[in-house]
């Protein structure tokens, strides 16, 4: 059985059912799992979906203070770009393109930790890698960790409920899944550690880790404006990180069909280009589903796309020594075939015209 069939911890629900079918749990199933596998009381191997959930829960303070004391316009238009921007941008080059899918190399792990750290750490790294693999693996079948047909709630805990790798890998499983996250930077637990935690990284580090990014951003912040600006931007960042959590559920037409043509090229799963999302975050969906490996997946001149300005830019200085970069694979397999099987009734249509026009002059002349 290939690992990514089994590297996830399987919901109380589970997958699927006996024929096969996607299982859609009630809303009931899916908060009782949520809570079940949040209770650090039932067992120690929860914590880390619950210190995700608890950075958000930390952070929540902050941002009733910016509404309710700090608020003003200025502090509004910097909370809204650093959440639905940068931190959304960020997303997508770290966790998406690079820890998950390689699409890029970093010259060295200076850097990597850089890139890492540029916004206020919310999303640990290995519930979003491990999981991703198997999405596309599985994507919009029974196994796909946040499947759109199985409603809004799957998607949104799915973090929690679906996302956390399994408690009973052998060893050997065990050392290839850490190896997904070799080239992140995160040191993994030993096989005794993980036995224990249940966790490819130690919670030691991971708090330590999270720690000192918030003291810096909180630092950097406070000299730059203070208070008011330190409750913006951190509840700016606890605002994105519950946000964030939406995106598969939309990013995959809410379970429905919704391709359009000249859009959506890839036809094999759900996802569908969406002009927000591909704006703020460079997120044009159904194109990385197309190539997953690609540093850019905005291939179309109005596709504008943050995260591989940044990687491109990043190439430059000489902090990136390679990246992956396919739109001009996408231009010659689908854009361009597309524009000549689209343009070619009206190219016939008028060479039509000149035919009769040709046979009128001849008989004319005749």
């Amino acid at each position: 059985m290939p690992l990514l069939d089994y590297v996830l911890e399987t919901p109380g629900y589970g997958w699927k059912n006996e024929n096969g079918e996607l299982v859609k749990p009630a809303p009931s199933q899916i908060l009782k799992e949520f809570f079940s596998r949040l209770n650090l009381f039932k067992s120690k191997k929860n914590w880390l979906p619950f210190f995700s959930w608890i950075k958000v829960v930390l952070l929540a303070p902050l941002l009733i203070l910016f509404i309710f004391k700090f608020f003003s316009i200025p502090l509004l238009i910097a909370a809204f770009v650093y959440s639905m921007i940068i931190m959304g941008t960020h997303g997508t080059i770290w966790h998406h393109r690079y820890c998950t899918h390689k699409a890029y190399k970093f010259k060295n792990s200076f850097w990597r930790m850089v890139t890492q750290n540029l916004t206020i750490s919310m999303i640990p790294e290995e519930i979003y890698v491990v999981s991703h693999h198997v999405h596309h693996a599985k994507s919009d079948q029974p196994g796909d960790p946040y499947n759109a047909q199985a409603g809004f709630l799957y998607c949104f805990l799915a973090d929690v409920n679906h996302q956390p790798i399994a408690k009973n890998l052998s060893e050997g499983d065990y050392r290839r899944v850490a190896t997904m996250m070799r080239h992140t930077g995160v040191v993994p637990n030993t096989y005794a550690q993980y036995l224990e935690w249940g966790s490819i990284v130690n919670p030691v580090r991971a708090i330590t880790g999270t720690l000192l990014n918030w003291g810096f951003w909180a630092a950097v912040f406070y000299l730059i404006g203070g208070i008011p600006l330190v409750c913006a931007l951190f509840g700016a960042a606890a605002f994105w990180a519950v946000g964030v959590r939406t995106f598969n559920y939309e990013g995959h037409a809410k379970g429905a069909q919704k391709h359009k043509d000249g859009t959506d090229f890839n036809r094999d799963d759900l996802s569908i280009n969406q002009l927000w999302p591909g704006i703020v975050a460079g997120e044009w969906h159904n194109n990385h589903h197309l190539y997953p490996s690609s540093a850019r997946s905005g291939f179309l001149t109005h596709q504008i796309d943050l995260a591989w300005y940044y990687i491109k830019g990043m190439s430059w200085l000489g902090a990136i020594s390679s990246y992956h970069d396919s739109k001009e694979l996408f231009l010659e397999q689908y854009h361009l075939p597309y524009k000549q099987k689209t343009s070619s009734p009206a190219k016939t249509n008028t060479s039509l015209v000149r035919e009769k026009y040709v046979e009128q002059k001849v008989n004319s002349k005749a």
